[in-house]
């Protein structure tokens, strides 16, 4: 049997400390929260496809979609998937527009691997999306009534003074996915308390409301809503920036996961325990 590798002069051993750091109610919220949004976006993405462009103002204007996606086709005659953004008009055949659906050649915007249900079913995507709406809505309400009665939404949240002296240094942190250790370890860096900060208080209440706003149940009982987006077709579109927004962020969530340590942050998210390394000592 080869002898183990011996530790170099002068470098120490790793230390680690096990801490306790994501409670029940935090753990069961994350994940119900992911299934909700995941969900919410494959049963949204259905919907869109029922009518697959989006307006600015109180009406479609169909001529001047700020952004369609569709199918048309080319200069030889071949059927092409395209994406138009304000005027600009993109080629994404076999991705939106126009794909494959088992072995077929499917016109739609997102394709069916990409929505529930995976048929052409905008009744059944509905009842999907308001029924996990509700599911976002009321484990968002118990996250934050816990949060805030523990303390804990302010500690994950609200950046410390001293943190937000040293946001720079953070953000290089970040750049070289060099991530900090032992106490400072501890609590989220400031670039982790902002983020979710905007989501919790702003991207996800404004997603909640842009969806009341196209609801005509809600456009009778408060037309103010409905107004203070500028129109019902300019809350669709608020609604779906803001889907990509909170996308983007669990693509990059999901990366940093990854790069600072998969399975201690899954342990974390899971059981709660977290293992921190010690300032000093060396990585394995």
């Amino acid at each position: 049997m080869a002898a183990s590798p011996a530790i170099p002069s002068g470098a120490a051993s790793p230390r680690r400390e096990t801490i306790y750091r994501h409670p029940l109610v935090i753990r069961l919220a994350h994940w119900l929260n992911a299934a909700s949004l995941l969900i919410l976006l494959m049963s949204g993405l259905q919907i869109f496809n029922a009518h697959p462009a989006l307006y600015w103002g109180a009406k479609s204007t169909f001529d001047t979609p700020a952004l369609a996606i569709t199918s048309d086709t080319d200069a030889k005659g071949n059927a092409r998937g395209v994406v138009t953004v304000g005027g600009y008009t993109f080629d994404t055949t076999g991705v939106l527009g126009l794909s494959k659906d088992q072995g077929q050649i499917a016109d739609r915007a997102f394709p069916s691997w990409s929505t529930i249900p995976s048929g052409q079913d905008l009744a059944t995507a509905r009842r999907w999306h308001f029924l996990f709406a509700w599911a976002l809505v009321i484990n968002g309400a118990i996250y934050l009534f816990y949060g805030l009665v523990s303390g804990q939404l302010r500690r994950r949240v609200i950046p410390d003074g001293d943190q937000v002296r040293d946001i720079g240094g953070s953000v290089r942190e970040h750049l070289t996915l060099h991530f900090p250790k032992g106490e400072e370890a501890k609590r989220y860096n400031v670039l982790q308390k902002l983020t979710y900060l905007a989501v919790i208080a702003g991207l996800l209440p404004a997603m909640v409301l842009a969806g009341l706003a196209m609801s005509p149940g809600m456009d009778a009982a408060w037309p103010w809503l409905v107004d203070a987006f500028g129109g019902r077709q300019s809350a669709r579109t608020v609604h779906f920036i803001v889907a990509n927004l909170l996308v983007l962020f669990v693509i990059v969530h999901v990366v940093l996961v990854l790069v600072s340590g998969f399975w201690n942050n899954m342990r974390g998210m899971v059981t709660g325990w977290f293992a921190i390394e010690q300032d000093g000592a060396t990585r394995r």
